[in-house]
């Protein structure tokens, strides 16, 4: 089947910027896709491109778009190359939204040059939205992303306020005798206010440790685990050591208490067959929007039993709702949705600065 096809290329500004042991992102681009098929049904997909985390750049995603006919098939947008899987995702995802009313009002609202960030699952909730303390609820089953350094200690009690019950901490960031002292006071902040309510952190390196550093954190994320009635408990550190080091993650994950995820490792669907083929049994942050093709994502999670953690990218809202699509799809655990990201933008409007 043919479809017209258009894009629209976007930046996005967080209302501060996200320091992480990759350096300081302040601005999201990204491109909206619309195809729009022989019964003028239309699908709205996005490319969300993270080339600091193994996807394509922007530049050259929007290369691929820009060499594109106005008029594409199916075959095409599945005979996508590999070594574009933010394309992957976006085109496919944009076939599969055809004629989704919550995705088709999403790419309206963010063509016309401004985006209302929904609640994702919207389209499963909007008949109990009203309910007292279903936001609450819903928010339970997100991370609630923190800034690195001090101002976590006060950022994760206003997520908890609004219902989070599951954070994420950037570490590796400052200089490591710091983050201990924040990470102490953060402990301690979470389990005075939590008081035997379930409470979970994750702490998040993006492969920005040593291996001396690795353990170090693990030992301390140990002592926390080992004791008895503690809240919060540490959920996992996520990429402790760049990718390079991948047996080494294996060797300290064997080691220690405390769980390793693997996330930049893990970035895109080889990635996660490369690592399962050499016996990686542990968590998968999984990132949908930077994974590749939704299919064959799918089709790996339903043939491997694997632990999966579904991820963000700072997507907008039609990016975001076709990661948790798959999550809600093929998560085969209780773990929270790495989904808690809309207080990266200023409240829930973010301008979108298209450039035509």
């Amino acid at each position: 089947m043919l479809y017209q096809f258009e894009f629209r290329p976007y930046q996005r500004k967080f209302n501060r910027p996200l320091r992480t042991s990759h350096g300081i992102w302040d601005i999201r681009s990204g491109i909206i896709l619309r195809l729009v098929g022989e019964n003028n049904q239309i699908g709205w997909g996005e490319i969300a491109p993270l080339s600091w985390f193994g996807s394509e750049s922007f530049e050259q995603a929007l290369d691929f778009c820009q060499q594109l006919p106005g008029t594409i098939s199916s075959e095409m947008i599945f005979a996508i190359s590999g070594e574009l899987p933010a394309c992957q995702f976006g085109f496919e995802s944009a076939l599969s939204n055809l004629s989704n009313s919550f995705v088709v009002s999403a790419g309206e609202r963010i063509l016309g040059g401004r985006v209302s960030v929904l609640h994702a699952a919207e389209p499963l909730e909007k008949h109990s939205q009203a309910e007292p303390g279903n936001e609450e609820k819903r928010l339970s089953q997100y991370s609630g992303l923190l800034p690195a350094g001090e101002t976590a200690l006060q950022a994760w009690q206003v997520l908890w306020l609004e219902g989070y019950r599951t954070f994420k901490w950037k570490i590796g960031v400052a200089a490591i005798e710091e983050e201990l002292k924040i990470f102490q006071q953060l402990i301690k902040a979470m389990h005075n206010l939590c008081d035997r309510q379930s409470a979970f952190l994750r702490l998040d390196a993006n492969g920005g440790l040593n291996y001396s550093q690795a353990k170090t954190w693990l030992e301390a994320c140990d002592k926390v685990k080992a004791t008895p009635d503690f809240s919060p408990e540490i959920e996992f550190l996520e990429q402790p050591l760049p990718v390079t080091q991948f047996q080494e993650m294996v060797e300290l994950n064997a080691i220690y208490a405390t769980t390793i995820a693997l996330d930049e490792s893990a970035a895109n669907l080889d990635r996660i067959q490369e690592c399962y083929s050499q016996g990686w049994r542990g968590i998968f942050v999984i990132k949908p929007a930077i994974c590749g093709s939704p299919s064959q994502l799918r089709k790996f999670c339903q043939t491997h039993n694997i632990d999966a953690v579904f991820s963000s990218v700072f997507e907008t809202e039609i990016g975001r709702q076709a990661g948790l699509n798959l999550a809600t799809e093929l998560s085969l655990n209780k773990r929270a949705l790495g989904f808690g990201t809309d207080c990266w933008f200023d409240d829930n409007h973010s301008i979108l600065d298209f450039r035509f």
